[in-house]
């Protein structure tokens, strides 16, 4: 491959930021997914063997206990998943299609939580659901965007109004602006990307604790295990091994229900906007390595213009490279490189030619006028007395460089 064309893919990588962006992100997602199922097999999988070994021996003491084989053991077992499935359990709980509970179901549906502990289970519930989700789910992801625009319009007030005191404070502001707010503002001033997400950050952990506190004692669960289930609720991942106000009855129970939505409410809306900040966060990310991607290719680049910058003028293609080389470059110099190619005895370029006739050009237009005039140009006597003088144009500049030499012996 030729040199030019390797710049030319090269350049070609300033003008395709978006796709370059998209790949890296594709790559980066496919590495982060490898090593996730890698921890989590690590982790995992001993635990599952375990448990199927655990629930192999209990089916066969269990066979043998009671005379059962293990097909019809079986059978009853796929009977029993079917049940679940329909929303029945061997604990009592509270029904799953009573207008409470639906309300609960169609509030996991619009916020793609999805638990999946109630499900519908006729034709004309899976039909209806299709339906109703499309629009729901994207008039809650609307929702979303709204809410993270105005939370992000509040921090910037309180951001800004906190910015402005410290300045007042601090002495700064002029006399008049002092006492007058009004007048003074910060009308380019924005609040920076992290801050937000760490306040974000903060509200969400806030969330989290507070829920969990409630649901530690009202559910009976670990408090880990309550962390974790706000976390998988709030970012609507939604396994379905933990699901809260499932019990038939709570002490409080319509309390507990109304916390139990206000807290999922909350919790989603901010763990939503905080996963769009550390979008904006991993964007910027991807910039930075894009642009250290560029640089290693400029680096490259800037080889090949001083293997090209190097050979004669007068080749094919030079007239394609002129207008490149006319614009200005602040990589690097380009007087080196002209003092380097004369001092090597190379031709010179058409760009410094062209640039030495203007200036002897302009000299002899000047001599030409002086003695047209009748105002000879001064030469020194030494110059005369060599014989060194007369002559206009580049016949007058030799003479004088000449005559210097001349005298310098």
């Amino acid at each position: 491959m030729m040199p030019g064309q390797r710049l030319q893919g090269c350049r070609s990588l300033h003008f395709n930021e978006d796709n370059g962006r998209f790949v890296l992100l594709a790559i980066l997602i496919l590495l982060y997914l490898l090593c996730g199922a890698a921890v989590f097999s690590a982790i995992e999988r001993p635990s599952e063997l375990r448990a199927h070994g655990r629930w192999n021996g209990t089916l066969h003491n269990f066979s043998e206990t009671f005379n059962i084989s293990l097909q019809d053991l079986n059978s009853f077992l796929r009977e029993y998943e079917a049940a679940i499935a329909a929303g029945i359990r061997a604990d009592a709980l509270r029904p799953r299609w009573d207008f409470t509970g639906a309300f609960y179901f169609v509030g996991t549906v619009v916020s793609t939580i999805g638990f999946g502990m109630t499900t519908p289970v006729t034709i004309a519930g899976k039909v209806f659901l299709i339906f109703y989700g499309l629009l729901g789910c994207a008039a809650t992801i609307l929702f979303f965007n709204l809410f993270l625009e105005r939370i992000i319009t509040l921090l910037a007030v309180v951001m800004k109004a906190v910015r402005e005191r410290r300045i007042r404070n601090s002495g700064l502001l002029p006399p008049g602006i002092r006492h007058d707010f009004s007048a003074y503002s910060l009308p380019g001033w924005k609040p920076s990307v992290y801050h937000v997400m760490l306040i974000l950050g903060l509200s969400a952990i806030t969330i989290s604790c507070c829920a969990s506190a409630m649901y530690s004692p009202v559910e009976g669960w670990a408090y880990l295990d309550s962390l974790y289930f706000c976390f998988v609720t709030f970012s609507t991942i939604g396994f379905g091994d933990f699901v809260s106000s499932q019990s038939a009855a709570y002490e409080y129970q319509s309390l507990y229900r109304v916390a139990n939505c206000c807290f999922m409410l909350m919790g989603v809306c901010c763990i939503y906007s905080l996963f769009n900040v550390i979008s904006i966060v991993i964007k910027q990310v991807l910039n930075w390595m894009l642009e250290k991607m560029s640089c290693l290719f400029c680096q490259r680049c800037n080889k090949a213009n001083a293997f090209l910058s190097r050979r004669n003028a007068i080749r094919p293609g030079s007239k394609s490279r002129q207008s490149r080389f006319d614009k200005p470059d602040s990589d690097g110099p380009c007087d080196s490189d002209t003092e380097g190619r004369r001092l090597s005895g190379e031709m010179i370029s058409m760009k410094d030619l062209a640039a030495s006739n203007k200036v002897s050009l302009a000299i002899m237009q000047k001599q030409l006028s002086e003695s047209a005039n009748g105002y000879p140009r001064t030469v020194c006597g030494s110059s005369r007395h060599n014989g060194f003088s007369g002559g206009v144009g580049a016949l007058g500049i030799m003479n004088n460089r000449l005559a210097e030499t001349s005298n310098s012996r």
